[in-house]
């Protein structure tokens, strides 16, 4: 099981990323809360990792924090929740935002979701409730709400990069392209997405 990375960002492509680690670039999977997290291109990076093994391929997803991670491993336990839902609900929420909807039967706010309809809201909220202890002790979890850094990094077309990523996290064309109006100004990839996601789990 490789559990970290650390090495050297070599390009991003939301949701992925590559990493270089002693010359070999390392292809991963990442959350948008992780991506907007990261270093600039050419920058020491390291990651917490989870890697799952299929009879097709060995996908490696990267976390900036071991919180994040923790959530991740806990979501992919839950009936009808893949590593593709668990990226989309992390790229969504942070794990505080998360906690708050499970604890207070949120069903409205996970609903917003891409891929997550009343039913596995529903189910989340029961499942995750009871595993919560076992992966994360409350008092840890960082409260003050504050936001992430925005990584500063050059893109041939944000705007077009933005909105590949937010339907690759489950939105129709469509609605990636009315959640991405008037964000244009945003500057990076990242941060349009940021913006994008926020706004929908706004209502």
């Amino acid at each position: 099981m490789i559990g970290r990375i650390t090495g050297t960002l070599l390009e991003t492509h939301p949701p992925g990323l590559v990493v270089d680690v002693g010359g070999v670039g390392y292809e991963l999977e990442a959350s948008m809360t992780t991506l907007v997290a990261l270093p600039g291109v050419g920058e020491k990076v390291s990651l917490y990792t989870h890697l799952t093994i299929r009879d097709d391929a060995h996908l490696l997803f990267g976390f900036a924090r071991e919180q994040e991670r923790a959530l991740f491993r806990a979501l992919i336990k839950v009936n009808g929740i893949g590593p593709k839902l668990a990226l989309a609900i992390l790229s969504g929420m942070d794990e505080n935002a998360f906690v708050r909807c499970v604890m207070e039967d949120d069903v409205k706010s996970l609903t917003r979701l891409p891929g997550v309809g009343k039913k596995t809201a529903e189910r989340l909220i029961i499942e995750m409730r009871d595993r919560f202890p076992h992966w994360q002790h409350p008092d840890s979890l960082p409260l003050d709400g504050g936001s992430l850094p925005n990584a500063s990094r050059p893109a041939q077309d944000p705007l077009a990069d933005a909105e590949a990523a937010l339907v690759s996290l489950g939105y129709k064309p469509a609605e990636a392209s009315r959640m991405l109006s008037g964000l244009e100004g945003e500057g990076s990839t990242e941060a349009m997405i940021k913006a994008a996601l926020a706004r929908r789990m706004a209502g």
